[in-house]
This record gives C-alpha cells, sequence and structure tokens, in this order.
C-alpha cells in the first residue's frame, strides 16, 4: 500500500547551491572589477609621469635654443622632482669644400629626461632637434641672428 501522507511543497527561499552559485558569481566580477580599476590607477599614474618628463625636456631644450653661446657640450643636472635630464650639443660636420662656402654651422641638440618609476624601472624621454647659428668670427663671439636689422 503506498503511503497517502503528501508533504507540503514549498516555494519559498533559496537553495544552498543558488546560494552558493550566487557568491562564486558576484566574487568573481568584483575581483575583476578591482582589477580594472587598479590597473586604470597605475595607468594614471604612469601617464602623469610621461607628461611631466615631456614637460621638463621641452623646458630643458627651451632653455638651450634661447642660449646665444653655442658650443660642443654634454651636461646633467636634476629638476627638483626626482627627475633627471642630459643634454648633448653637437656639431653637424659638413664636406669640407661646402663648410666653406656656408655662412653658418649646424648643431644637433638632444634632451633626455630619466626618472625611476615604482621598482627601479628607469624611464626616460627623449627629444633632439637642430639649430642653425652663424659662423663666429676668431674675435667676436658666436650668436644667433634672428635676420632682423
Amino acid at each position: 500500500m503506498k503511503s497517502s501522507i503528501q508533504y507540503p511543497v514549498s516555494n519559498k527561499g533559496f537553495t544552498l547551491i543558488e546560494i552558493l552559485v550566487a557568491i562564486s558569481i558576484l566574487s568573481i566580477s568584483l575581483v575583476v572589477i578591482f582589477q580594472l580599476f587598479s590597473g586604470g590607477l597605475k595607468s594614471s599614474r604612469l601617464s602623469d609621469q610621461y607628461t611631466r618628463g615631456i614637460f621638463h625636456a621641452k623646458e630643458k631644450m627651451e632653455e638651450l635654443l634661447l642660449s646665444t653661446d653655442f658650443e660642443e657640450e654634454e651636461s646633467e643636472g636634476e629638476f627638483g622632482d626626482s627627475f633627471r635630464w642630459k643634454s648633448a650639443i653637437t656639431r653637424v660636420e659638413q664636406a669640407e669644400d661646402e663648410e666653406a662656402k656656408l655662412p653658418f654651422n649646424t648643431f644637433n641638440i638632444e634632451v633626455d629626461v630619466m626618472w625611476y618609476e615604482g621598482d627601479d624601472k628607469e624611464k626616460h624621454f627623449a627629444i633632439s632637434t637642430m639649430k642653425v647659428v652663424e659662423k663666429k668670427n676668431d674675435d667676436e663671439p658666436q650668436k644667433y641672428e634672428s635676420g632682423e636689422s
């Protein structure tokens, strides 16, 4: 004989499996969101450092271009915020027959800005340009002429 006892069917509440699946999905989603947020902060910091490096390089380049005395030289120094710089001014060599004809010298100017990021990784940003300078006579200093009279 079959038992005629019926148990009441209740649809109220969640089963343990449903709760575990929901918590697993939630935890995986939160980990992914936190990793994206962390990556965004790191990218923002790196972008800020490169922006400051570019600013310092342009600032140093302008300082060198405004100089009236131009000679071949290498120099280096530090900015106040843990950024360092190196600059090199080299004369561009011309063919001997052309050099005598030209009334100017051409100089290559390079500026390199370096800084450390995080775990001693050195980053750097370099720019270069050329400047044409009137040849100096033996008795007067070399000056850049703008062409105005």
